[in-house]
């Protein structure tokens, strides 16, 4: 139950009740005061842990942006470099919102803690010096009393009459300072309604407006984040299949060393000791040493400097090498070399007996080879077999396979897929096996017909356009891709491209049905990648292009039509870019181009009330989306791909975009303070607004009603946003918002989002509604201004 009023009638009287009234007043009066010291000291806590926390993402952010990628190889692929700029977009991103973030920071000491303290010290600090006064004109007027009272009437009539105007004068000044203060204590219990509860709905509301902002940038962000995701599963993709390479690569290598040979490289080099004579004896001179065979070139590198004077690399032309005996000379692992440069022989060592027998081997020595070369497959030949067998595994596969989950993917069992393979290449007798009788699976089809192709004695794509095809798929321009790549399929000969076309219909028709057997364009490459291309240099160079050969085999399935319906013209043919050395920037996929919104800065009057009508319009239309996901039809899901953004129209320049940003209706920003009398208005337009509700709800107006706010907890069906508007001379009616749903704000310049959500259609205006509309604060005129902008 309330306090009851305290009548300024009771002040003249000073009644025991009136003072137990009074005093009920000054504890309600303490009470608030510690209220608003706790509010002001925790406000400053959050304050300060906000702006805390934006200063560590910051940090994070620009730790982020610091952080820069280094890549193996001279050129990366479209998902390489966007996973090199992700960082600089998680910065920029980061920066955005925590820019927006200490924006709320600065201004929230004017939003919250300024005006409550202003409370404080105008209204209960002089409330208190009142109730300081009217105790000290209370004690002074009962002493006074007290001393007329024990006055003896014996005295003289003119010391009667000055002491009873003395009284008198105390009197009046007690009574005036009670009243004074009965009014102030009574003002500030009913002041404290509003003066306390705006700020605090201020700074509410500022943080609200944030985590919309917030909101609207997450989907601006899905689009990038979407294909982030792509390019970072296809790089997994790449990383895994040139890993397996890699390491059959690793173990050969450990079996022999020297199979690596690369055009321009030495034929054979490693360290090796010189024997140098001096006068006072004989020293080993450690030496790199390379030896190219081409030339019969033979360069010997000192290691060990001497502090004298440096000693560059020495070039000799060999004559002949011949293998030094055992007896001949106390060192182990030595053989001499002739030189046209030196009369005398020079004294090699070797690190190991198999070192010098490579060296002596390489450089056609007397000494016998022992080195075999690695154990290579059995090599097969691209024939009628070999076509017949192709064939019969196409068949099968789109017969019974086609949408299996994981076709091409999982393999089948070495027993079984070379069983099949020497069942049907028997020389006897040829293609003779029927797949519908045998015992093979799916498994085993696909990955006989992967390792066919594997196994050709050259790959299906020929060692000689390998390098052309590399280079094509490392340039930038999409366009040259593809016609690069379409030239240089009918540079192959004539039977390797009939097979090839076969192979990439096949691929097409299995990729058409990628929402079942989940195998796309992209994941295709990675299989048939390194299938179809093959370096003829086995090295770690070659293997990180196995993620371009993967690029080539995904431009022939997505271009089949076009590649394979006819040949290229000679004159369209563009002309050869040289290969990108610097990351490029990609603009399909960036957020961090677009310009920033167009958004007044976050300020409120501390004795504004600011409108609830942005957020509960964002937060309708979220939820209006939500319920029309929910009651979409569901499908099953398809695996992310790539796909190519077509010219929907003429694409507008920054400047363009700058000049219609500027015709949309620009926010209004008028600040009002409310007098009392304006209040007063307000209270008796709101009551009888209150008297006509019913009969208003029923003939179909929409009125203007004053509904009581439930609580979040409490609130079982969302309501509609509030909308504050003007009516008149009066602002601050709330207003029920119509029945009609809009969707979330977008700015008009970003990225796409993906083709998830239908547009709901928006009502025309007429000029009444625009009127009746119109902002009356700064938080209803950036909320018209976010939805004028998406019309």
């Amino acid at each position: 139950m309330g306090h009851p009023p305290l009548e300024f009638s009771d002040c003249y009287h000073d009644s025991p009740d009136f003072r137990e009234r009074l005093k009920c007043y000054e504890q309600e009066l303490e009470r608030t005061s510690k209220f608003l010291k706790d509010v002001i000291k925790d406000g400053n806590n959050v304050i300060a842990a906000i702006k805390n926390y934006s200063l560590a993402v910051q940090k994070f952010s620009q730790t982020l942006h610091a952080f820069q990628f280094d890549f193996i190889g001279d050129s990366l692929t479209d998902d390489e470099i966007n996973i090199a700029e992700s960082f600089q977009e998680f910065a920029g991103l980061l920066q955005e919102v925590e820019d927006d973030r200490m924006m709320l920071v600065q201004n929230a000491c004017d939003l919250l803690i300024k005006p409550l303290e202003k409370f404080r010290k105008e209204q209960i600090g002089v409330t208190k010096e009142r109730k300081k006064k009217f105790e000290k004109e209370s004690e002074k007027y009962y002493s006074q009393l007290d001393k007329h009272l024990n006055l003896s009437s014996k005295k003289k009539e003119t010391q009667l009459q000055e002491a009873d105007g003395q009284l008198d004068k105390e009197r009046e000044n007690f009574y005036e300072s009670s009243v004074e203060y009965v009014y102030q204590i009574q003002q500030v219990q009913d002041r404290k309604k509003f003066d306390v509860v705006e700020p605090v709905l201020a700074f509410l509301h500022s943080i609200l407006t944030l985590n919309n902002l917030t909101f609207e940038m997450t989907q601006d962000f899905m689009p990038y984040k979407q294909e982030l995701q792509l390019s970072l599963q296809n790089t997994r993709n790449h990383f895994e299949s040139t890993s397996e390479e890699m390491e059959e690569l690793m173990k050969r290598m450990k079996d022999s060393p020297q199979i690596r040979k690369v055009p321009g490289q030495p034929t054979i080099e490693g360290y090796l000791y010189s024997q140098e004579k001096w006068a006072l004896g004989v020293s080993w001179v450690k030496f790199y040493c390379k030896f190219y065979k081409e030339n019969r070139l033979f360069t010997m590198i000192p290691c060990e400097q001497k502090p004298a004077a440096k000693q560059g690399p020495t070039d000799l032309i060999l004559k002949a090498c011949i293998r030094r005996k055992s007896e001949s000379i106390d060192k182990r692992f030595c053989f001499d070399v002739e030189t046209y440069e030196r009369s005398a022989p020079v004294t090699l060592q070797a690190v190991s007996e198999t070192s010098r027998k490579l060296w002596i081997e390489a450089m056609d020595g007397k000494e016998p080879i022992y080195h075999s070369p690695i154990h290579k497959q059995a090599e097969m030949e691209l024939n009628e077999v070999g076509f017949k067998f192709v064939r019969k595994c196409i068949n099968y596969v789109e017969t019974k396979g086609l949408t299996q989950e994981g076709v091409y993917r999982t393999v089948g069992s070495n027993i079984q897929v070379q069983k099949l393979l020497n069942a049907f290449f028997d020389p006897k007798c040829p293609g003779d096996v029927d797949f519908h009788t045998s015992d093979c699976d799916i498994k085993t089809i696909t990955s006989s017909m992967k390792f066919y192709l594997r196994s050709l004695s050259e790959p299906l794509m020929t060692y000689k356009l390998h390098r052309e095809l590399i280079l094509a798929a490392k340039s930038e321009n999409l366009d040259y891709r593809l016609g690069a790549v379409h030239s240089l399929v009918y540079k192959l000969p004539e039977r390797n491209r009939e097979m090839l076309g076969l192979l990439i219909q096949h691929l097409v028709n299995v990729c058409s049905q990628s929402e079942y057997n989940r195998m796309t364009p992209s994941n295709m490459g990675v299989i048939f990648g390194p299938t179809l291309m093959r370096a003829e240099e086995e090295t770690v160079a070659a293997m990180m292009d196995i993620k371009f050969q993967n690029i080539v085999v995904e431009i022939l399935i997505e271009d089949y039509k076009k590649i394979f319906s006819a040949a290229p013209e000679e004159s369209s043919a563009p002309p050869l870019p040289p290969p990108r050395v610097n990351p490029r920037k990609r603009q399909p996929i960036t957020i961090s181009k677009r310009p920033p919104r167009p958004r007044p800065a976050i300020s409120h009057s501390p004795f504004e009330i600011p409108d609830v009508d942005y957020c509960s319009d964002a937060l309708n239309g979220s939820r209006s989306e939500g319920m029309e996901s929910e009651n979409a039809p569901q499908t099953s899901p398809v695996p992310l791909q790539r796909t190519k953004l077509a010219n929907s129209g003429p694409r507008l320049s920054v400047k363009e975009m700058v000049q219609k940003q500027a015709l949309l209706p620009k926010p209004s920003c008028r600040l009002e303070r409310h007098s009392d009398s304006d209040v007063a208005k307000l209270v008796a337009r709101l009551q009888d607004s209150g008297q006509k509700a019913d009969t208003s709800a029923t003939n179909g107006d929409t009125g203007a009603t004053v509904n009581r706010a439930s609580s979040f907890q409490s609130r079982k069906p969302p309501p509609r946003g509030f909308a504050v508007v003007k009516d008149g001379e009066s602002e601050g009616v709330i207003r029920k918002s119509s029945s009609e749903k809009h969707t979330i704000c977008r700015p008009p310049m970003r990225p796409p989002d993906p083709p998830t959500r239908s547009p709901v259609a928006i009502k025309p205006m007429n000029a009444a509604s625009v009127e009746e509309t119109t902002p009356a604060s700064y938080v209803a005129s950036k909320a018209k201004f976010f939805e004028n902008a998406s019309r």
